[in-house]
C-alpha cells in the first residue's frame, strides 16, 4: 500500500504510524518547521498534480526496491510555524533494515526530486529558500 497526501492540515502521527503497522518493521521521519535565524513563518508551495506524482514515483521505487508492505508520505504546503510538522514519511517492510533505509531513502530523494517551493519570513521580510547543498549529495548516495 503508497498513500501519499499534500495538504495544509496538519500530520497525525499517531494516525500514520497506525496504518503503516502491518508486519515486521515500522520507520519513520518527521520533520519540524525550524525556527533558524529568526524565522518567523515557512510557506511551502507546489504543483498540484505534479508534487503528487513525484511523490508517489518515489514511494514506488521504494517499495519495489526494498520489498515494503506499506510507504507513506504526506507534506504539508501552505503557512507553517516554527516546531510544525511539516512532512512525514514512513516505511513497513518484513526486517527492520529494509524498513529503515527505505525511509532514509524516501527522505533524502524527496528533498531533491518533489517540486516544493519554501519562503521564509524573518523580521517580517520574506525570502526564497535556497536548496543546501547537501540534499544533493544525500540524494544522490542512493544512486
Amino acid at each position: 500500500m503508497i498513500r501519499v497526501a499534500v495538504s495544509p492540515a496538519a500530520i497525525d502521527v499517531a494516525a500514520e504510524l497506525a496504518e503503516l503497522e502491518r508486519d515486521g518493521a515500522v520507520a519513520s521521519f518527521t520533520g519540524l518547521v525550524r525556527g533558524d535565524d529568526g524565522v518567523a513563518t515557512l510557506e511551502l508551495e507546489h504543483y498540484p498534480g505534479a508534487t503528487e506524482a513525484a511523490l508517489e514515483r518515489l514511494a514506488a521505487a521504494a517499495s519495489a526496491r526494498w520489498s515494503l508492505t506499506a510507504a507513506t508520505i504526506v507534506h504539508r504546503v501552505g503557512a507553517m510555524a516554527p516546531g510544525e510538522r511539516i512532512v512525514f514519511v514512513g516505511t513497513c517492510a518484513p526486517h527492520r533494515g529494509a524498513a529503515l533505509e527505505a525511509c532514509a531513502y524516501l527522505i533524502d530523494r524527496l528533498k531533491t526530486d518533489a517540486p516544493f517551493w519554501k519562503r521564509e519570513t524573518v523580521n517580517g521580510a520574506a525570502r526564497w529558500v535556497e536548496a543546501r547543498a547537501g540534499d544533493g549529495e544525500a540524494a544522490a548516495r542512493w544512486e
